[in-house]
């Protein structure tokens, strides 16, 4: 429950932090918070106790020693339902954790390339997309006309075309060649296989250079 002097009370009883005053935050009311004349209560297994009193609902949350929240209020009357609010905010921050730490980072490099361009600068330039893609991170590919060359945008679809086909054993085309101004663009992702095999090695060494860190202080503080 927040509290401090930088919460105030909603109209309808809700806290209002000093960052989200003015807007219904998602902490919902629970126990002598629910001012409302009776609600609709549902159990702590989800069974449907029906609509009674206000006063009955907290009596029963008080003699089961669980707490009354209210999971619907805009409903009429009121959903409530009895929960041990503590537990179930622990284990709902706990799946927001496991969910961030399972998403996969993707990362879009950029890789631009003139329509005039000689081999061994494509070549170069394809070394660079190759390791990005390696690296589980989608490229956007923009080719550049100068002067006169926007007036043949086949040579530009053709050059991404063959890039394309060149890293196609790491990447697939996301979003096919268009023309946007002076450039053409085309993004092309990791298989995603490849994506999730690199997010986890990423993340195996990330986990093995934190392990590590306090055997390093200790041997430090040793010396």
């Amino acid at each position: 429950m927040l509290t401090g002097p930088d919460c105030s009370p909603g109209r309808d009883g809700r806290l209002l932090t000093g960052k989200s005053r003015g807007e219904a935050i998602t902490e919902p009311r629970i126990n002598d918070r629910i001012r409302v004349p009776e609600v609709r209560l549902v159990g702590p297994e989800g069974e449907q106790v029906g609509v009674v009193s206000i006063g009955e609902a907290l009596r029963l949350a008080q003699d089961s020693e669980l707490d009354l929240v209210e999971v619907a209020p805009m409903a009429r009357p009121p959903v409530c339902k009895l929960m041990d609010y503590g537990k179930f905010k622990y284990e709902a921050a706990q799946k927001a954790r496991d969910a961030r730490r399972n998403q996969t980072l993707t990362v879009i490099k950029e890789m631009r390339l003139r329509l005039k361009i000689d081999p061994h600068d494509y070549e170069t330039k394809k070394g660079h997309v190759v390791r990005f893609l390696k690296g589980g991170d989608k490229v956007k590919i923009t080719v550049m006309f100068r002067g006169r060359e926007q007036s043949r945008p086949e040579m530009g679809y053709r050059l991404l075309q063959r890039l394309a086909a060149d890293v196609s054993e790491l990447g697939v085309v996301e979003s096919n060649p268009k023309q946007d101004g002076r450039n053409m663009v085309m993004v092309i992702a990791p298989h995603k296989n490849q994506a999730a095999t690199d997010a986890a090695r990423r993340t195996a060494k990330q986990e093995k250079a934190t392990a590590s860190e306090p055997a390093n202080a200790e041997q430090a503080a040793q010396a």
